[in-house]
């Protein structure tokens, strides 16, 4: 049984998530040697739109045009960067989902698991597509006008002349695969952090389910006491391994939604990123499944386990960006205003 098939999938192809099977040294070397590769170019294409913006760049249209590709770039590479650092932590998670008490026995538990992990990986094949299309579009623009009259997609500083037909290819080549991995494993590393999230709710409900269906003290409701506390403990696991991530993704978005205004402001040709963003919180609704199971048949101590269970889901699990902005929906909203403003102070140096 594995979870998040396909995100993993797509880290792995792109070189940031060697698979726990690949023991061979051999393979280990190998793959070490591939993922060291796409990480250089990676940073190194990000670094090259940097020094342009730094060294080259001297008017608004031109820093807007760099930066709307800049930016999605450095937030690409920190959460690659994250994600590797925290590769333990990332395992631990999974084997947490994995095992006992968290691990669905029953048919029905085995249902919701895989009706959660459908409705994640259909979004992270959705979130693909629109990645695809994006790329492609990208792709084909460059190749009919950027490579016949031998210029560059983006803007770059390079230390060196690829004024030669081997030097220009091999930079537009580095230029479009760096672009194209990166927008795989922005996707990748959104719907791991997503699918985490997705993978709490899930245990809420299975737990849901575990506890209308306890008629008497057994293991099960010791499991469903262990099982709550690892609910909380994977929320908290994902919050703080991960709330770097999104306190950069809060603040990287504000940039993106603001020259993504500005860029359509110049012209209408272009649509170039669709952002998707999940909001959810279901972990009350426990504190009625409690109320609906055949409580009254239980003893003391059973009813005292429950009470702080119920105490416990009281309080909601909520995460937070930068320890203090809570992901919701005024944030959002709040980032949507920042940026708006920072498009007006562009428009107004335009002018």
């Amino acid at each position: 049984m594995h979870i998040l098939e396909f995100t993993f999938t797509l880290l792995t192809i792109f070189g940031c998530w060697r698979p726990e099977s690949w023991t061979s040294l051999y393979k280990q070397i190998l793959y070490y040697i591939y993922s060291s590769i796409m990480i250089i170019s990676l940073y190194t294409f990000m670094l090259s739109q940097l020094m342009d913006i730094i060294l080259i760049v001297d008017n608004a249209d031109d820093f807007s045009d760099n930066v709307f590709t800049l930016v999605p770039m450095l937030l690409t590479c920190s959460k690659i960067f994250i994600l590797l650092i925290n590769r333990k932590s990332i395992i631990m998670l999974i084997n947490i989902l994995m095992q006992k008490p968290c691990r669905p026995v029953a048919k029905k538990e085995i249902e919701i698991l895989y009706k959660f992990d459908n409705s994640i990986q259909i979004n992270t094949r959705r979130f693909t597509v629109l990645g695809s299309i994006t790329s492609l579009c990208i792709l084909l623009t460059s190749l009919s006008i950027n490579l016949k009259q031998r210029k560059l997609t983006y803007r770059a500083w390079l230390p060196f002349d690829y004024s030669s037909t081997t030097l220009f290819f091999l930079t537009y080549s580095h230029q479009l695969i760096s672009l194209l991995a990166g927008g795989y494993l922005n996707i990748a590393c959104d719907t791991l952090i997503c699918g985490f999230l997705v993978h709490i709710c899930c245990q809420i409900e299975i737990l849901s389910y575990r506890l209308r269906n306890i008629k008497f003290y057994s293991d099960i409701f010791r499991d469903c006491i262990r099982q709550h506390y690892h609910i909380f403990r994977l929320a908290f696991l994902v919050n703080v391994k991960f709330r770097l991530t999104m306190t950069i993704q809060l603040v990287m978005s504000m940039f993106i939604v603001c020259f993504i205004l500005y860029q359509l402001s110049k012209t209408t040709a272009k649509a170039k990123y669709i952002e998707m963003i999940l909001l959810m919180s279901c972990i009350r609704q426990l504190i009625d499944d409690i109320f609906e199971m055949e409580w009254l048949t239980l003893d003391k101590n059973v009813k005292k386990s429950l009470i702080i269970i119920m105490k416990r889901a009281i309080i909601p699990i909520q995460i937070t960006s930068a320890y203090v902005i809570p992901m919701n929906l005024d944030s959002f909203m709040g980032v949507l205003k920042t940026s708006y403003s920072t498009y007006n102070l562009l428009q107004q140096m335009r002018k």
